[in-house]
């Protein structure tokens, strides 16, 4: 899963490193943030109406058709059933996104009985995007957000059974395109670099 993420890189190092962010953001002047956590605003890239935008939105998605904020967890959605379930199907047809981020955290038991925290990242630390959905929700006028998750990859698995999806670069054109088919984009998640990562305590 991932509960809290990094992204320390300003949105116009973000754009030079990536050639998919429009240049309506490079002025952006976000600050870095070490600990993003559930519920909290963040950027994700997304298309409207066939453009290309970085858009602020809740991470917590709320469905279009909810009435209130839902109580439980809806930071992380599993990959594998998300395209059928209620709470995510129709973000999964239309509403993907993607969410830069250079790293992530998850806890394993300590010796002492509390938590080590693990920092997760690409080599260099260079820039990624997880794989993501949105929705927009006009009866509570919220715009939000959830990370795609899959099965750990073995060389991270012993700090948790699941990853979020860092979509390859090749694949965040057609990950974003509204006409691309629920197969073909349940397809596309497959390119998830999770193999690269990295990580220390």
């Amino acid at each position: 899963m991932c509960g809290r993420f990094v992204i320390d890189y300003s949105w116009a190092e973000i754009h030079a490193a990536m050639d998919i962010i429009p240049t309506t953001a490079v002025g952006r002047n976000d600050p870095a943030r070490y600990n993003v956590a559930p519920t909290q605003d963040i950027g994700f890239l997304c298309e409207r109406e066939g453009e290309r935008v970085v858009q602020d939105g809740r991470w917590w998605l709320v469905p279009f058709w909810a009435k209130e904020i839902p109580k439980y967890p809806m930071f992380n959605a599993r990959s594998e059933t998300a395209p059928e379930k209620s709470s995510f199907r129709e973000s999964f047809k239309s509403k993907r996104c993607l969410i830069p981020a250079s790293g992530y955290y998850e806890w394993t038991k300590a010796d002492d009985g509390g938590k080590d925290p693990h920092f997760i990242h690409l080599p260099d630390k260079e820039p990624f995007m997880f794989a993501g959905l949105w929705a927009h929700n006009t009866n509570l006028n919220i715009t939000s957000c959830t990370i795609l998750t899959a099965g750990a990859h073995p060389q991270i698995a012993e700090l948790h059974q699941r990853m979020p999806i860092i979509l390859g670069e090749l694949n965040w054109q057609n990950w974003l395109h509204g006409d691309t088919l629920d197969a073909d984009a349940k397809a596309l998640l497959n390119d998830n670099r999770g193999g690269e990562l990295l990580s220390y305590r």
